[in-house]
């Protein structure tokens, strides 16, 4: 008798112990999951497709206005909201930027091998436009390496076709730009990696052209395929030569 009671006992201890192991596991993949589904919280967001706010002088009530927006992105980088954190003192205007911000793209945020949502804020700097001497004209794809190809000069890489750029004249604010920067490709010559040396001192330019790099393609000397060579180029808007 003994003996039944005592092994009754160590059954029912293993029993409790079994079960308290199975909470506290489950505990602990609870956590888990909300560590992993929390936004992550950034003070400079990383851009596909960066927010391009049209807006014309009289839009500013003839005087320059800042603003920041607050932008909920989601996994895919999709932005399903954006609030305003300082707002401009229009309230049409601020209308008009977080439209543009909707519009826009987010690159996805990863952590420990999975995308998740993110939460993050963009600054606006809107300046008053200097009012053009001519019409207003567009830029393409004109760098000093493509030009360079165009007149079938010697080059230490070549695009393999004209990247697709357009830029107006207003977004230039009424001064000449020039962007200076550098590409990392891989074998295939797929653009991997755009590097900003020297920017035009307008942000959402610099993106822009960011973004047109990124969807290149270059062909290089077979002596550079298996050398971590940096390519560089550089591209000005002039605008006295707008065609």
């Amino acid at each position: 008798m003994k003996q039944i009671l005592y092994f009754s006992m160590l059954m029912g201890l293993a029993l409790h112990t079994t079960n308290a192991a199975t909470a506290e596991n489950a505990a602990a993949l609870a956590v888990q999951k909300s560590v992993a589904s929390a936004a992550h919280l950034t003070t400079r967001i990383q851009w596909l497709k960066f927010p391009q706010p049209r807006y014309k002088n009289e839009d500013l009530k003839e005087q320059n206005r800042t603003a920041i927006i607050r932008v909920y992105a989601d996994e895919m980088g999709t932005i399903n909201k954006a609030t305003v954190q300082e707002s401009t003192g229009i309230n049409a205007l601020d209308q008009l930027l977080i439209q543009a911000v909707r519009a826009a793209q987010v690159k996805p945020h990863i952590e420990n091998d999975s995308a998740v949502p993110q939460i993050g804020y963009q600054a606006f700097s809107l300046k008053l436009h200097a009012e053009p001497d001519n019409e207003n004209c567009s830029y393409s794809f004109a760098s000093k390496n493509w030009q360079a190809q165009q007149q079938q000069q010697k080059t230490a890489f070549s695009y393999r076709s004209q990247p697709t750029l357009t830029v107006e004249t207003e977004q230039l604010n009424g001064h000449n730009r020039a962007v200076k920067f550098s590409l990392k490709v891989n074998k295939h010559g797929d653009v991997k990696s755009v590097k900003i040396k020297q920017g035009s001192g307008i942000y959402a330019l610099d993106q822009q052209i960011i973004q047109t790099l990124s969807q290149a393609q270059v062909d290089v000397p077979r002596k550079w395929l298996h050398k971590k060579s940096t390519l560089k180029d550089e591209i000005k808007f002039d605008l006295q030569q707008c065609q």
